[in-house]
């Protein structure tokens, strides 16, 4: 008996370790940031002149998800509901200096954001929950700050939902949000 158990006990365990070193595949919807100032890319190719120990004004953590022939505004985001502004966790910027963002005041911190969109703008959202998957636990009350923004359509198609940041001119900026057609931007000023 004692032999059943020891065998037993033998195969669970190796079942358990085969199973814990598999590794899950690519994530569909890649991670990527986007800096302000720009030259806090994390490819040096785009950021020759950054400075060790420099800190950005801005940092925006967001999956990318893809087009892949599909219908996007309208469809697969719905018009005048709220969205997690990308694909898996919830997007989160971290503001290292009090800034203006879209004309709106936004303090010194990390917050998660979403955008309502609808066919001619969208507003964007600064909400002070954090560390939560998609939108499904948006709460509006937790809403530090939302930004009106106009859709622009773009020049060229955008396959990936992206966003990055251009410096226009000394302590102002542009963030621009692009997927499929679509494209809105925020201005910023530090």
């Amino acid at each position: 008996m004692k032999n059943i158990i020891t065998v037993f006990v033998l195969i669970s365990l190796f079942t358990f370790s085969t199973v814990a070193q598999e590794f899950r595949g690519l994530d569909k919807s890649p991670l990527d940031r986007a800096y302000l100032p720009n030259n806090f890319a994390h490819d040096r190719k785009f950021a020759p002149e950054r400075k060790l120990g420099e800190t950005p004004i801005l940092k925006v953590d967001y999956s990318r998800p893809q087009k892949n022939n599909r219908a996007v505004f309208g469809s697969m985001v719905k018009y005048n509901e709220v969205w997690r502004f990308g694909a898996n966790e919830a997007t989160e910027i971290k503001v290292y200096r009090d800034i203006t963002i879209g004309g709106q005041s936004l303090k010194t911190g990390t917050y998660s954001m979403f955008a309502i969109p609808t066919e001619n703008n969208w507003t964007i959202i600064f909400n002070s929950d954090l560390d939560y998957w998609g939108h499904y636990s948006y709460n509006k009350e937790h809403d530090v700050v939302r930004v009106e923004t106009p859709v622009i359509e773009s020049k060229e198609m955008v396959e990936q939902f992206s966003i990055q940041f251009e410096d226009v001119e000394d302590g102002k900026a542009v963030m621009y949000i692009a997927w499929d057609m679509v494209r809105v931007e925020l201005p910023v000023s530090f």
